[in-house]
């Protein structure tokens, strides 16, 4: 009589196969991500600079350059302000899915995770939960420091949320283009190095800072179009509660597309790595 075996990396998908495969799955994937909380929790240093950068943008800004950048008539630069910095802090802290990823190969964490009894897809999705959900709480801190220095949300509490959903999916879906970077990234140093050069044009050509219509006429193009600007458009829309035209839908649109073409980019990546 023959016995058949099931070895602890093809576990998940002889689960996959059964009505509870969606179940393990996700459970492996909120594990993961309790994880990588834990780590931030524990190293505290993190976290807060994740939370003393975007401090420094909001006051650099606000008392020292605010006065020098011009903005739509009726618009206070305060207001004009926080929303594009919580646009750029969102995106800065899908930057850690990078490093965390490249951190954990550079460990041979990743090599450990492949012996055990779990989906093979929750060490992708653990670390970028876990970045929303460093990003949720970066948002509300940075909230109250928006409001300490000036900023009011004249949208309303429904508004706000609804662009904080917008910029929290745009981010998420960007984290997984920073996960195909940190995975093919032989340090978390030099996954670091690789992703300023991707976000930093984003962010500073766009209006996160500064309305595009005062950047000089080549780059206007450029910068009224590209995705950051959209969302940070439709976030600021809907925090003030003017009118967003197309922003909403368009960001929405440009984090779809994202999230199809790199969620497969990252998880090719790393089938090839494990």
């Amino acid at each position: 009589m023959s016995t058949q075996t099931t070895s602890p990396a093809t576990a998940p998908e002889s689960l996959a196969s059964s009505g509870g495969g969606l179940r393990w799955a996700i459970s492996d994937t909120l594990t993961v991500a309790r994880r990588n909380i834990l780590a931030i929790v524990r190293i505290p240093t993190s976290l807060v600079f994740a939370i003393i950068q975007p401090v420094m943008f909001v006051l650099l800004f606000r008392y020292v350059f605010g006065d020098a950048i011009r903005t739509p008539p009726g618009v206070s630069y305060v207001d004009y302000l926080i929303p594009g910095i919580l646009v750029q802090t969102t995106i800065f802290g899908a930057v850690g899915t990078a490093i965390g990823l490249a951190e954990d190969l550079q460990r041979g964490l990743i090599e450990r995770f492949r012996a055990l009894p779990m989906s093979r897809m929750a060490v992708l999705g653990g670390r970028t939960v876990a970045d929303v959900l460093r990003n949720v709480m970066v948002l509300i801190v940075i909230t109250v420091v928006g409001i300490l220095v000036g900023f009011r949300p004249h949208g309303g509490v429904v508004p706000y949320v609804e662009a904080s959903l917008v910029m929290l999916f745009f981010a998420y879906s960007l984290s997984w283009g920073f996960a195909y970077v940190g995975l093919k990234a032989p340090n978390s140093e030099t996954a670091q190095a690789m992703t300023f050069p991707l976000i930093f044009p984003l962010t500073f050509a766009s209006s996160v800072f500064v309305p595009p219509e005062f950047m000089p006429g080549w780059l206007q193009g450029f910068a009224k179009n590209q995705p950051v600007t959209q969302t940070a458009d439709a976030v600021r829309g809907l925090m003030s509660g003017t009118p967003v035209g197309n922003s909403v839908w368009v960001s929405l649109a440009w984090s779809a597309a994202a999230l199809v073409i790199l969620a497969p980019l990252a998880t090719r990546a790393y089938r090839r790595v494990v």
